[in-house]
């Protein structure tokens, strides 16, 4: 699931609706929506996430939230670190290979970092 499936899930369940009842409002197939839900679409475009802040008539920081976790949640990412160092390319590629290993409270400490509201560790590479 993504964080925008997630997001939709608890937006659907405190307004009781089901998929098939919010496809139909938003003029998509349920199909569409569990898959965006399940992370086998890719992000949504700005004018559908519109239309969704609208269905669940969500204002302010929650409508900047839900848009910011749909432009974050593409279930498929590539990361290109050509002209990068190489730390940045072991970065990517450890990621790749172990990012299902990882726990919870792990997945949350990274994202902590790589958001800027955690303090970085010393830097390996440097001499």
């Amino acid at each position: 699931m993504t964080p925008l499936g997630e997001k939709l899930r608890e937006l659907r369940r405190r307004k009781g609706v089901s998929q098939k009842e919010m496809a139909a409002a938003l003029g998509v197939s349920a199909a569409y929506l569990s898959a965006l839900e399940h992370g086998r679409r890719g992000t949504p475009t700005w004018a559908f996430t519109q239309k969704i802040i609208g269905y669940f008539n969500i204002i302010w920081d929650e409508a900047e939230e839900l848009q910011r976790l749909a432009e974050n949640s593409h279930p498929r990412v590539v990361i290109d670190t050509s002209g990068l160092s190489p730390a940045a390319t072991e970065l990517a590629n450890l990621l790749s290979e172990r990012i299902s290993e990882l726990s919870e409270a792990e997945l949350a400490e990274l994202l902590a970092f790589l958001s800027g509201s955690a303090k970085p560790a010393p830097d390996r590479y440097d001499d």
